[in-house]
């Protein structure tokens, strides 16, 4: 991605794993705006729902985010509205599909622009997470829409019980069932050199601390960093990973 002039330049990239399930149902993307230097959306998708109905779910996500940033100009459009329609147009499209097929589809989605600003908008339903670090250290991250982080945020169990808790695959809030899906919007005023930004699906997050993330992300460039998380992920299941899917994104200064 060509940012030479603002000073800056935004090293990108995706990284996709099947893992240990018989289909694919995890989908990624980032997309470099075409008239905006300095300007991109990540997107990534978890599917559920039958072993193709989760596919068309992610697949749904990933078009309607191309086909809303090829319309997207940041001089002009709000990027959390941008977000927000990404959501709710796709939850309305996988409904659709779901009209034509016998299964189920539905999906989790975490999104990010990132303006020429260096503003970032961030969006989220479901158990798929965007994490922010500054350096090696975690600034935010999303909270999931889930039945275990409801106990973490009631107190019933903490954040190492959820990992481990037999429901942790219970979503209460994703696209394509009967409810609206959640619009969770969070604003970051402003990326630094150094910062990453880092929107990865369950079968990833699950295996890490933010600490070994924050690690991770701060000391490899981008490929690297994806290609080590995605190792150390299939190591750590051991045999038993779901699909798993990143999107990270790191501002660096320039040489």
């Amino acid at each position: 991605m060509s940012t030479a002039t603002l000073g800056y330049r935004l090293s990108a990239t995706t990284g996709l794993h099947r893992g240990d399930r018989a289909y694919q149902q995890d989908q990624v993307e980032v997309l470099a705006h075409d008239r905006a230097p300095g300007c991109l959306l990540a997107v990534l998708a978890d599917g559920m729902g039958g072993k193709s109905g989760g596919r068309k779910a992610a697949d749904q996500v990933l078009l309607t985010a191309q086909q809303l940033f090829e319309r997207y100009a940041p001089s002009r459009d709000d990027p959390a509205e941008a977000l927000k329609q990404l959501v709710l147009e796709a939850h309305l499209m996988i409904k659709l599909t779901a009209i034509t097929s016998e299964e189920e589809p539905h999906s989790t989605v975490a999104a990010f622009i990132i303006s020429p600003t260096r503003e970032c908008d961030v969006i989220h339903a479901g158990d798929s997470r965007v994490y922010h670090f500054r350096g090696a250290e975690m600034q935010s991250r999303s909270v999931d829409h889930s039945y275990v982080q409801r106990l973490v945020e009631e107190g019933q169990i903490t954040e190492e019980e959820a990992n481990v808790h037999p429901q942790s695959n219970l979503l209460t809030g994703c696209l394509g069932t009967a409810q609206d899906p959640p619009l969770s919007h969070t604003r970051i005023d402003r990326l630094d050199v150094g910062d990453s930004m880092l929107a990865c699906s369950d079968g990833l997050w699950h295996y890490f601390t933010p600490r070994e993330l924050g690690a991770i992300v701060h000391a490899l460039p981008p490929r690297e960093a994806s290609e080590m998380l995605v190792s150390k992920a299939r190591q750590r299941a051991r045999g038993g990973g779901d699909n798993l899917s990143l999107a990270l994104v790191k501002v660096e200064a320039l040489d």
